[in-house]
């Protein structure tokens, strides 16, 4: 699996800002797709998943601001982002994980990076 992760910018607190994650190669028919940020100096943290059956959860600190989505035909997984924080400046990851093959998941090689100023 293939991901590419993009939408990361520069934005005011309160302000909004949705992330993109492309996804190509065999997702597994039950599987999950999370995004993962990690502020700098800190270790990478579980932000908000998505599975193939619709199940989502996200981390307490995101609750209420954050949205996770997919766009199945566009092989996408959306991160929308509002009401920003300065706490939320991070490079954030996309991550698949076949749930029947696998207990990680896989990240994309790259991420993106929000920085949210006060």
């Amino acid at each position: 699996v293939q991901l590419q992760a993009s939408g990361g910018g520069l934005v005011q607190a309160g302000g909004s800002l949705t992330l993109s994650c492309a996804l190509s190669g065999s997702l597994g028919l039950v599987h999950s797709v999370a995004w993962y940020r990690q502020p700098s100096g800190n270790e990478r943290e579980l932000v908000a998943s998505i599975t193939s059956g619709g199940a989502i959860n996200y981390v307490d600190a995101v609750k209420g601001r954050f949205t996770i989505s997919r766009d199945n035909s566009k092989h996408t997984v959306f991160l929308q982002m509002s009401s920003l924080k300065p706490e939320d400046t991070a490079t954030y990851y996309c991550a698949h994980r076949d749930l029947t093959k696998s207990t990680e998941y896989t990240f994309s090689d790259h991420g993106t990076l929000v920085t949210v100023s006060s």
